[in-house]
């Protein structure tokens, strides 16, 4: 009886982190290297947006690119995601 509540107790905290980690916009800290004022209203220029795009670890321009290639999760974000896209979803 004991091992089969860890196990579930495992299996449900697994569920929790993948989904909480399933919106990768909902992380704001990477954003403001994107944006120039803190209301994250205004786009830095080009030159300056892909400089902070590569400062980002891979896997996060990954996730960032898969999740600007989802309508649902684009609309939100359009600005953003048109410069990510823009930058060929560079990896």
């Amino acid at each position: 009886m004991r091992i089969r509540t860890v196990c579930l107790s495992v299996i449900a905290v697994g569920l929790l982190v993948r989904a909480a980690s399933a919106d990768p916009f909902s992380d704001l800290a990477a954003f403001p290297t994107f944006y120039t004022d803190a209301s994250m209203k205004t786009m830095k220029p080009m030159a300056e947006f892909r400089k902070a795009w590569f400062a980002m670890p891979r896997h996060d321009r990954v996730t960032m690119t898969k999740a600007c290639n989802d309508p649902a999760m684009m609309k939100p974000h359009a600005a953003f995601c048109a410069n990510v896209l823009a930058l060929g979803g560079a990896n």
